[in-house]
């Protein structure tokens, strides 16, 4: 059973909302009570993920965003709190995957992409939040690293390279933002079986089994597991969690 938390009168703002850990963090809040905006560069998805939640009776916004693209993702914070009144917590975990290569081969264009999304747009969104929260004085922001930004991989070279940045961008808006009134931490997934990861083992790039295996718990994941973090990460229960960088990986990096 998960613990019950109460964002009645709140408003949250998750990227990368439409599918996978986003869709179950924004759901998530909305059965908390907050008021939701979702943004996501998939409009298809984006309006699917929306309308299942505007169906269930919740109240939720759905803004098409790409998160590598600074001015959307201002004009998606700006939206939000224009639309719904105020912005209280936010979930940035927008993010892409790229296939295994050598660290001698890979593109510029791989790494450039890989950053734009992963580590840029995180840090788009976190700066366009901070302009809002900082002006009330109060705010919580979960940034979405993953096992990959607490560990080294073989032929995972540029992807864990723009992990391991949003933790060090976390940690230090953390410390500067803390006596402002707003905590920032960041939430490090291990293999979760998400549309990305589906599409990973369909692609051959991960084998399930050995990924099962190489979890202490011996199994992926849920994207709900998630939520649960990055909501007790922006409850009170976490009021004196800052600068975390929380490892939801089934033991992965406790080896």
């Amino acid at each position: 059973m998960n613990p019950a938390y109460d964002f009645t009168g709140q408003v949250a703002f998750v990227t990368g909302a439409s599918s996978g850990m986003g869709l179950a963090t924004a759901r998530a809040f909305a059965e908390a009570g907050a008021a939701v905006a979702l943004a996501d560069i998939d409009q298809e998805a984006l309006t699917a993920a929306t309308k299942q939640l505007t169906d269930d009776g919740h109240r939720a916004l759905a803004l098409i965003c790409d998160v590598a693209d600074e001015d959307q993702v201002a004009a998606a914070v700006d939206r939000t709190v224009e639309t719904l009144g105020r912005l209280d917590v936010a979930y940035n975990n927008a993010g892409i995957q790229i296939p295994p290569a050598d660290a001698a081969e890979e593109s510029v264009e791989v790494f450039d992409r890989v950053h734009a999304v992963n580590l840029r747009g995180v840090w788009a969104s976190m700066k366009h939040e901070l302009r809002h929260m900082r002006a009330r004085g109060s705010g919580a922001i979960v940034n979405c690293s993953s096992l990959g930004g607490l560990v080294g991989i073989p032929n995972r070279a540029s992807y864990h390279s723009s992990k391991h940045g949003v933790i060090g961008l976390t940690g230090s808006a953390a410390l500067e933002y803390a006596p402002r009134g707003i905590r920032i931490n960041a939430v490090c997934p291990g293999t979760i079986d998400t549309p990305m990861v589906s599409d990973m083992i369909a692609k051959g790039e991960l084998d399930r089994a050995e990924a099962e295996a190489a979890q202490p718990i011996g199994r992926l994941g849920t994207a709900q597991e998630i939520a649960q973090a990055v909501l007790w990460l922006c409850s009170p229960g976490a009021s004196f969690v800052v600068g975390v960088a929380l490892p939801v990986d089934g033991g992965y990096v406790a080896r």
